[in-house]
């Protein structure tokens, strides 16, 4: 007797931070990414192929001015024309609020799953934790899981952050195979956002009768050269923005539940592509042309452009913001977290517009008083090698810094402030954003109490996007270099 089996394609992204429009691709000429393309390469696959599923693992918001100065109406607004059949939360679909995502989750025409955070108070999921498909006759379950950073994010309001808590995450699709996976799933597929070394750890932990056969990933913008198979389970990821889509063509068998055959590739997505999808490019530049409109003004001009390519490590983008906000908060040290900045490049013409993109978050940046011996401990903390797994919380620090590392020793050489060694009992002032004295415990191993203790904080700037602007004005022809502030040696000097 034949065996039943069905091919399907699913296609992935992650991560997207509001990458609506295409670039021009250096040397040919070429448009790449962007909204429009994408839709054009999906609707290409969906009129080749049969049967098509389209996965986002989180973070569409977050990352250009389109999405920020809507609050992500736009971008969910976008994404129902893209109509993909399930999505999961990012960590930044929760940087406007908890509010704000249940208005959102309302707009979209699409499912939004998530099994792992609760209302802890009344025992009660937030999200719809799981999703069936039946396509072509095969039930495919579909289970959300987002990482640990939306905890703090969450910390962030107090109204919300002492009743809502991550459970972990493979007791949870556990509680759902259990209840679900019956004879009638034929492919279960768990779409996460814990970065790919997470998806790894998590995989290794999923009870093989639990049936998992597939995880989305996304958080840790990793780039595959091909899928990872961990425990019989395979695992991929789609890198960052809308430059590629990931692409599955597998074969189910009804009988035995499970891939028979599978393909992947990362596609990248250009006018080679694909073509665009004309209705939706309008649609974007619609939102567009009103955002010009108001930020299209110049704020200043730095002397050369300043980079931001990886967040954890000392950049020249990094060290202006750090050095700007420093000055006005007149601080001995200032943390500004990297993932603060998000675009890779500013300058060296800065308009508004270019400034609220690369900087979108709006904070306030309170200045405490610290003791020698905790300032090291905080920033043994953020240096340490596990933190810069694309994972972690890192920093970027203003230029009376120097911090040294041993990632061999995996400790603190030395921190210098003003060119003298950290003394364990002088007093120092440190500057944090408010997110980051909210989760002091887990970005810096510091206590909200033990920052408080040696005196009354400060508020010093209750916007720190203002402050950052209006010190531009202030401050033309700008340059910035790479001054050793934070360095990570091999083995011990």
């Amino acid at each position: 007797m034949k065996k039943k089996t069905k091919k399907f394609t699913i296609l992935h992204s992650n991560d997207m931070h509001g990458d609506f429009l295409a670039e021009v691709q250096e040397g040919d000429g070429h448009l790449i990414g962007g909204l429009a393309l994408l839709s054009g390469y999906l609707n290409k696959v969906r009129e080749e192929e049969e049967y098509v599923i389209y996965v986002i693992a989180g973070d569409m918001v977050q990352g250009s001015l389109i999405d920020s100065e809507y609050k992500g109406v736009s971008t969910i607004e976008i994404m129902n024309f893209l109509s993909p059949d399930v999505v999961t939360l990012g960590n930044h679909e929760l940087d406007y609020g908890l509010p704000h995502l249940l208005f959102l989750e309302k707009m979209a025409n699409f499912p939004i799953v998530n099994a792992n955070l609760y209302i802890k108070q009344y025992g009660k999921r937030l999200m719809k934790p799981y999703l069936i498909m039946n396509v072509a006759g095969y039930n495919i379950l579909f289970i959300g899981v987002t990482t640990e950073k939306v905890m703090d994010t969450l910390a962030s309001d107090n109204l919300i952050g002492t009743f809502v808590s991550i459970e972990d995450a493979a007791a949870e699709i556990g509680k759902i195979c259990n209840a679900y996976k019956h004879d009638d799933i034929d492919l279960t597929v768990a779409v996460t956002h814990i970065g790919f070394e997470s998806d790894v750890e998590l995989a290794e932990m999923l009870n093989p009768d639990w049936g998992v056969d597939m995880i989305l990933g996304g958080h840790s913008h990793t780039i595959l050269e091909q899928p990872a198979v961990v425990n019989n389970i395979l695992i991929a990821q789609a890198g960052v923005g809308t430059d590629q889509i990931g692409r599955f063509d597998i074969v189910v068998e009804d009988a035995t539940n499970s891939i028979i055959d599978w393909k992947w590739e990362l596609v990248p997505i250009s006018s080679r592509t694909s073509e665009e999808d004309v209705s939706l490019k309008k649609f974007i530049h619609e939102y567009k042309k009103k955002v010009d409109a108001k930020y299209n003004s110049i704020i200043t001009r730095f002397s050369e452009k300043l980079l931001h390519p990886q967040r954890e490590r000392e950049t020249t983008l990094g060290n202006m913001i750090a050095d700007a906000l420093a000055e006005t908060a007149e601080t001995d040290v200032i943390l500004i977290g990297s993932g603060s900045i998000r675009g890779s490049e500013l300058g060296p013409v800065v308009t508004l517009g270019d400034l609220k993109a690369c900087y979108p978050y709006d904070d306030s940046l309170t200045r405490y008083c610290i003791n020698g011996e905790n300032l090291k401990r905080v920033f043994s903390h953020i240096m340490r090698t596990e933190n810069r797994n694309g994972e972690g919380e890192c920093f970027q620090v203003n230029s009376r810094v120097k911090a040294v590392y041993s990632d061999v020793e995996s400790k603190l050489l030395s921190l210098n402030v003003d060119g003298l060694p950290v003394a364990d009992d002088e007093r120092y002032t440190i500057t944090l954003q408010g997110y980051h004295f909210n989760n002091s415990k887990a970005n810096l191993n510091i206590s909200g109490e033990e920052l408080v203790a040696l005196g009354n904080p400060k508020v010093v700037a209750t916007s720190e996007s203002g402050v950052l602007e209006e010190w531009l004005r202030h401050h033309p022809n700008v340059t910035s270099k790479i001054e050793g502030r934070l360095v990570f040696v091999p083995e011990h000097l």
